[in-house]
C-alpha cells in the first residue's frame, strides 16, 4: 500500500490548520488507499535553509535535514495542507521545499489550501504549482480550497463543510493514481 504524508505546513502556535491537518489524515486512513503518516512543519522545526552544500547535491551536512528526507523519501505522496498568507503560500513551507532536491523528483503532491477569507487559499495554491513543476514534482489537479476556516475550527477540532469529504476523496483518489503510475523519464 502506498504511503502517504499528510503535512500541515503551517507553524503558526494557533494554526487552524492543525486541526484541517488532523481531519484530512483521518479521512485519508478510511479512503483506505494509502498508509497514512501525518508530520507538521511546526514540529519538525526546519530552521532557515542551513545546508552548505545545495540540496541537489544530496550531501546533508545537518541532522534536521537528513530526518527530513528520509520522510520525504518513505513516501510515496505528499498532500500539503497549507495556509494562505498575505496573498501566497507560507515560508516554512517554501523552506522545507527548498531543503530537498532528489526527494521531490516525480513525487506526487496534493495541495490543500484555506484562508480565513472567501478564497479557501486558492491563490497559495496557484503560485506554489510552478515551484513545484521546477523540482520535477507531479501536483494532483484537484486543490480542494477551504474558505472560512475559523468558523470550521473550535473546541470540537475541525467541522468539515458540506462537499469537502468528496472533495478530498477525489483528490486522494487522483493521488493514488499518480502514485501508482511510472515516473515520466525525460531524455
Amino acid at each position: 500500500m502506498p504511503r502517504l504524508l499528510v503535512l500541515s505546513t503551517s507553524t503558526r502556535p494557533t494554526s487552524a490548520g492543525r486541526p484541517l491537518a488532523h481531519w484530512v489524515a483521518g479521512t485519508a486512513r478510511a479512503h483506505g488507499g494509502f498508509s497514512v503518516v501525518a508530520a507538521d512543519l511546526a514540529e519538525i522545526a526546519l530552521p532557515l535553509l542551513d545546508e552548505p552544500e545545495p540540496a541537489a547535491s544530496g550531501r546533508y551536512v545537518h541532522q534536521h535535514t537528513r530526518d527530513w528526507s528520509a520522510t520525504v523519501s518513505a513516501s510515496d505522496a505528499v498532500l500539503f495542507v497549507m495556509p494562505l498568507h498575505n496573498g501566497g503560500f507560507s515560508a516554512p513551507l517554501k523552506n522545507a521545499v527548498d531543503y530537498l532536491y532528489h526527494e521531490w523528483k516525480d513525487k506526487p503532491v496534493g495541495l490543500l489550501t484555506y484562508s480565513a477569507g472567501p478564497t479557501g487559499g486558492a491563490p497559495a495554491a496557484q503560485m506554489l504549482r510552478p515551484v513545484l513543476a521546477r523540482l520535477g514534482i507531479r501536483t494532483a489537479e484537484r486543490s480542494p480550497a477551504v474558505p472560512g476556516i475559523s468558523t470550521l475550527v473550535g473546541e470540537q477540532g475541525f467541522t468539515a463543510p458540506e462537499g469537502l469529504a468528496d472533495e478530498v476523496a477525489a483528490l486522494l483518489d487522483e493521488l493514488a493514481k499518480l502514485a501508482a503510475q511510472e515516473p515520466t523519464v525525460s531524455a
